[in-house]
This record gives C-alpha cells, structure tokens and sequence, in this order.
C-alpha cells in the first residue's frame, strides 16, 4: 500500500492541469435526516464555494427534529438553494431524489454535517472537465474496465475527508485513521482505479455515471461502496482529489462511533457479497485481484482471529517467551509507525499528533472488533439495519490551519 501510495502522489505531482475557463453547472446533493443542528452552517458553508454555476439540493429525508423547517426558512427566497422534503426512504433515496432533481451533468454529494474547503469543487471538478487524465510520463494505469466506450472516463472523483471536531480523545483517534487507512489506502488504489468508496462526505460524479450504474441503490448500508464498485463495473475511472477536502464530524461518544462505524462495516460486508463474482475475475482485475481481496482478507477474516492471537500473545509472554514476542510486536509497530508518518507527510499534517498512535493502536482496536463482530452476528442472522441516526453537536471547525494542509 505504501508503495502504491508513493506511486501515486509522485503521478499527482507531476499532473499539469489546464486553467479552466468554463464552468459547467453542478448540482450539489445535500441529503439530511434528523441534522437540524448542522444544516445551515452547512449550507451557508457550501455557498461559499469558488466554482460560480452551482445550485445546492438539500434533501430532508422525513426527519423528525425540524430539519426542513429551518432550512426552509434559512433559504426559501436564495436563488441558489432548493430545498425539498420526502418521507423517510434512507439515504440513498433521499441522494436519488435529489440527482432528479437536478439539470445539471455534474454532481456534488456531501453529507450533510459537512463543511467543504472553498477550493474542494473546483479540485474535484477539473478530474471531470479535462478531456482525458493529463499524462504523465514513466507511469502506467493498470486498471482493467470492462469497456463500452468508457476507458479513460473519469465517472466520479473521491475528496479528501478530514475530522473538523478535534474535540476529545476519540475524535483525535478518529483522525488518526482517515489520514493513515482511509484516505492513505485510497490514495493506494487511486493508481490502480479499485477506488471502492467515493466518500460520503465529499464525491463528485458524472450523472451519466451514475445512471448507468442504476443510482443509488437501498438494498446495502454503505451506498457509496456500492455505487463506486458498480461504477467501476461500468468501465469508468474513479480519481483521487487529495487537495480537495471535507471536514466532517466525528461522534464524539462511544456509542454513536459504534453506531456508525456498525453501520460503515455491515454495509461494505453486504457490498462485498453483493459483487462477490468480481473476485478473481479477468474483468476488473484491479477489483478482483487487489481490491476485494483487500476487503476480505484486511477488513474481514484477520481482524476476526485478533482476539485469538491476542490470547496467544499473552499466553507466550506468561510462559518464558515474551523476548521474542515483544521483539516481534516492536518490530510491527515500528513499521506500523514508519506507514503513519508517511501518511501524515503527504498530507502535510503535523507528526507530533502522532503521539496518539499508540493508545489508538491498543484500544481503538478493540472498539473495531467489536464493531466487527456485531455486523457479524447481524449477517448471521439474517437481519437488516437502517440509516439509523447519529447524535451532533454541530461542533465542525474547518479552520484556515485546516485548510492549508493540502
């Protein structure tokens, strides 16, 4: 991954991108259900976007604490904002209502906690308005689509999610992991176009990609895998915008982070069954052959038997071997580490939040494998899960130091 990563950034740098001189319209897709403490400052952030031809759509998905109200009356007479409510669906309907309702052949889709850099739209938007990826020299693209004319096509564009509520120790922890897996491992398989996930938070899309992937579908929890596995099916290329970025906000509980993080892990579990016939297959090699085997060997069956080596560890230090095994664990930390800190140096981000690492490394770990086991038990039995609805505290900064770190 490290490698892939480093391959990449060095294809970044060496990007030249044409000045854009036109601006075509984009629709921006704001779905909300129970977000009455964020959504104007949202909305009011989103205005603040320096690419001039956009609208805002904001979806209110039947919520219950006023959500609608308040961005109806925020924005009734705005030439820019349309706001609209439906009854309750889940997010993806909520998404789907809102593409149909824009003229636009672009869209933005961001939640609706979000706060967007100025610059984000415009990042994400010369991916799709370029005529082809600019090249660039000594590298090559290794992906595989399955053709129909869409070879080269950029389908959708993944921004760069950053915590914006650095409030207590497990938001601190929580942006540990989107800088050194979540946006470290997208930057990873941006060389390869196996980008599984264009976020939530900050995803940019042609509409003709998305219809031709058939929308967002309700039928899995993570509807923003799934929509980008299927996009990629369809032959498009899906970019990586590392300078375009979201700050979004973390739970600042336990609870609501298991609630989430139960949400993200069952739902890619269903993705992956979904399109399980794409592993190891001669179409999409860089899905089958790196991907998804990433997926089902990283996210699923190693973090199962942790608990297991765990009491192995512990057994062995007890029994006169724990030389070895402290050797052996010190030595996976250290690389552990050397991967975080060249996480932190391409996004040009502090290294001293490091110091965070270790605690998160022994207990955070242990709330993912809780998270884990709970989808587990849930695929076992056969049972569903809903949107569901996360508690906020509207407390998203997305500061000027913030903003400086792409």
């Amino acid at each position: 991954m490290a490698y892939l990563a480093t391959r990449q950034r060095r294809k970044e740098k060496l990007m030249s991108w044409p000045a854009i001189t036109e601006y075509p319209r984009v629709s921006i897709i704001v779905p909300a259900y129970n977000e009455a403490v964020n959504a104007v400052n949202s909305v009011n952030n989103l205005l603040k976007t320096n690419w001039p031809n956009t609208e805002i759509i904001f979806v209110d998905d039947g919520s219950k604490d006023g959500t609608y109200e308040k961005v109806f009356n925020a924005f009734k007479s705005h030439s820019r904002v349309k706001v609209f409510t439906k009854p309750n669906g889940g997010k993806a309907s909520a998404l789907n209502f809102g593409i149909k309702e824009s003229n636009a052949e672009y869209v933005i889709c961001i939640d609706a906690d979000t706060h967007l850099h100025p610059d984000a739209i415009p990042k994400m938007m010369r991916h799709l308005t370029s005529p082809q990826p600019p090249p660039v020299e000594g590298e090559k693209n290794l992906s595989s689509p399955t053709g129909g004319g869409r070879e080269g096509v950029v389908g959708a564009v993944a921004g760069n999610v950053k915590v914006g509520n650095l409030v207590n120790m497990l938001t601190r922890w929580q942006s540990i992991e989107y800088i050194t897996s979540q946006n470290f491992d997208r930057k990873a398989f941006a060389w390869l176009n196996a980008i599984t996930v264009v976020p939530g938070a900050i995803g940019a899309f042609r509409k003709k990609a998305i219809s031709a992937a058939g929308g967002f579908t309700t039928d899995t929890l993570a509807e923003d895998c799934d929509l980008s596995v299927r996009i990629l099916r369809q032959g498009y290329t899906i970019t990586n915008e590392h300078e375009a970025l979201a700050f979004t906000e973390a739970p600042e509980s336990i609870g609501m982070f298991i609630k989430q993080r139960f949400r993200w892990s069952f739902g890619v579990m269903q993705t992956f069954w979904k399109h399980r016939q794409v592993l190891f297959t001669k179409q999409n090699k860089a899905l089958g052959w790196a991907a998804f085997p990433n997926i089902l060997l990283f996210q699923f069956i190693i973090p199962a038997f942790a608990p297991v080596a765990d009491i192995f560890m512990l057994i062995g230090i007890l029994t006169g071997n724990a030389g070895h095994i402290l050797l052996y664990y010190g030595l996976f930390m250290l690389v552990d580490a050397a991967v975080s800190v060249l996480a932190f140096h391409f996004e040009k981000e502090k290294k001293s939040r490091l110091l965070w690492l270790l605690p998160q490394r022994l207990i955070y770990r242990w709330l993912m494998l809780t998270v884990l086991f709970k989808a587990f038990l849930k695929a076992v039995k056969g049972e569903l899960q809903g949107w569901g609805v996360l508690k906020r505290t509207g407390s998203v900064q997305a500061t000027k130091e913030a903003y400086t770190v792409a």
